[in-house]
């Protein structure tokens, strides 16, 4: 940054005894102040690196060692300090602008992935309660079902019966109308599920040898009824592996409504009746974009 030893950089000396060397305390307030102007984005911490007298100091430090052994006047010394200390505060400004940037579109990438596998699941839970008037736990078993079972085809019709309103011995026929639902074929699970790939929904996309975890469980919705629910989620923290720590931090605190809340991407919940995932409706264009691009 030039303009900061332009305008606060008089008294520097290149003399390597020169204390007040990249000191500016005083001039901290408007140096701060003209910094979140120019760069919002930039987070405290690359702001105190370019406060700090010792970053100046060591970057000079540098030049002089390389160049000791060189005739140079004072001038060309701190021509070539301020380019490659402008260099490097310009570098660690982008990159801290850039970090966040490029860490939300990374874990976007991932989280689309994981939201298929989730939504494929719920597919398959939806159909093995819609047979089975329950949910389940077992994994293989619910591929399994995928593969073998199938649905009743009904259709529903009207009818009027008579029923004897009266008694054994004085009859009264009455005329009730029924609603009687018959089955008239069966369609096999497998053909909802022909394009989407339900041998390998329990694998987390991008980590090896993961699982998705699924859970079943009962929930109050009214007094005295209780009605099945399931799970299935994956930690977060296991999907950022590599990436930045503080911001992988900062993304299991999240509570943004247009963020995934929470330490985990899951669907469905085993404190409330909903087969809903905790993700925002953003991931569900994505996903639909994404699926779009693989026909």
């Amino acid at each position: 940054m030039q303009w900061v030893y332009s305008e606060y950089g008089s008294d520097w000396k290149d003399d390597p005894d020169c204390v007040i060397y990249g000191v500016l305390s005083n001039h901290e307030a408007e140096i701060r102040a003209t910094i979140k102007a120019d760069f919002p984005e930039l987070k405290e911490a690359k702001i105190k690196d370019l406060l700090d007298a010792k970053t100046w100091q060591d970057q000079k430090e540098v030049l002089l060692n390389e160049m000791a052994s060189s005739v140079v006047t004072p001038y060309i010394v701190m021509a070539i300090v301020l380019v490659v200390l402008g260099t490097f505060l310009v570098f660690k400004i982008y990159d801290g602008i850039m970090k966040p940037i490029n860490f939300n579109k990374d874990k976007r990438v991932k989280y689309v992935k994981v939201i298929q596998h989730l939504k494929i699941i719920r597919d398959a839970e939806l159909a093995f309660y819609k047979v089975n008037g329950n949910y389940t736990a077992n994994k293989e078993g619910l591929i399994q079902f995928i593969d073998s079972a199938k649905f009743a085809i009904t259709e529903v019709r009207d009818t009027v019966i008579q029923v004897n309103k009266g008694s054994k011995w004085q009859p009264l026929m009455v005329d009730v109308e029924k609603r009687i639902v018959d089955t008239i074929g069966y369609e096999p699970i497998l053909k909802s599920f022909e394009d989407k790939d339900y041998k390998n929904m329990f694998n987390v996309p991008g980590v090896e040898g993961k699982k998705f975890e699924l859970v079943i469980g009962l929930v109050e919705k009214i007094a005295g009824l209780e009605v099945p629910v399931f799970e299935a989620r994956t930690e977060k923290k296991d999907l950022l592996v590599g990436m930045d720590i503080s911001l992988v931090k900062q993304e299991m605190e999240a509570i943004e409504s247009d963020q995934i809340k929470g330490e985990y991407v899951s669907v469905g919940s085993l404190n409330e009746v909903t087969t809903g995932g905790n993700w925002p409706p953003s991931y569900d264009k994505a996903n639909r974009e994404e699926e779009e691009n693989d026909q």
